[in-house]
């Protein structure tokens, strides 16, 4: 069983509790997780810094999707150098990492907003416009986990001061090859990139690796929405301020957690284990 299986799972409101970032209530389902050898990648909106913190404090050693999926960060021989070739993957060596980008460098996406708003005269403001003590306030960070969010790469988490100008931001970064995602506290300003694709990819590789493949995804946010619908056990996470992700018609598999957070992500994965 352990072979044919892998978990993608958003962090804030998901995984991570979206005010305490803890995971307590999730730990014994994650653990059962790791005794089947099954591998939990985090899809998240944060930065490859947050993610490597979390996934140390987590005992994860797999592949992570960060920013928005933009970028994929593998552990150096995760996947054999075949099973990369095969999936038609090149990635890029940093570090300890091969790392496949899909995103747009992060200097590009601050040059657009900063054009944005002096144009537009739109009260919009990023990650890039506050020093980490700012960060830290606004999230619920400590100081060390906020200096880690502001080390961004491919993604600016950024809100605006009431909902008149959001509609022409989206046309606008629409226009501009970017686009404006919704995630659990910020809009976020991305590439052509999202959750979804950076999915997919490792799912070849997965498939490379173990064969035939059934994926879970667990989101809470329509940020998440992409990568939902890549996986074929789609699991919607309920929020503690029971807002739901708005799309028309949801996927017809998805399964819809009553409760919120780490416990409903808890309680997810104990209903697939036992029924699978």
């Amino acid at each position: 069983m352990a072979s044919c299986f892998v978990i993608f799972t958003d962090l804030d409101g998901t995984l991570l509790d979206a005010e305490t970032y803890s995971y307590e209530a999730a730990r014994p389902a994650l653990e059962m997780l790791k005794k089947r050898k099954i591998p939990v990648v985090l899809c998240t909106s944060k930065t490859r810094a947050e993610t490597e913190a979390i996934a140390r404090r987590l005992g994860l050693k797999h592949p992570f999707i960060v920013e928005n999926g933009g970028a994929i960060f593998i552990p150096r021989g995760y996947f054999s150098a075949e099973q990369l070739k095969v999936a038609g993957i090149k990635p890029k060596r940093k570090g300890n990492y091969l790392v496949i980008e899909l995103g747009l460098p992060y200097q590009q996406l601050r040059h657009f907003l900063i054009s944005f708003r002096d144009k537009y005269k739109v009260k919009i403001k990023g990650f890039g416009d506050c020093r980490p003590e700012e960060i830290a306030r606004i999230t619920g960070l400590s100081l060390r986990e906020a200096r880690l969010a502001g080390r961004r790469e491919y993604d600016e988490p950024c809100w605006l001061e009431g909902p008149a100008g959001v509609g022409l931001f989206r046309q606008k970064a629409r226009e501009a090859g970017l686009k404006v995602v919704r995630g659990g506290r910020f809009f976020h300003l991305t590439g052509n990139n999202d959750k979804g694709r950076a999915v997919r990819i490792l799912k070849k590789l997965y498939h490379q690796k173990f064969g035939q493949l059934t994926s879970l995804g667990l989101g809470d946010a329509a940020n998440d929405w992409p990568l939902l619908k890549e996986v074929e056990v789609p699991v919607l996470v309920a929020r503690h301020d029971g807002q739901l992700v708005e799309r028309k018609k949801l996927l017809e598999k998805i399964y819809k957690t009553k409760k919120a957070g780490p416990a409903g992500w808890a309680e997810a994965i104990n209903f697939w284990l036992k029924s699978g």
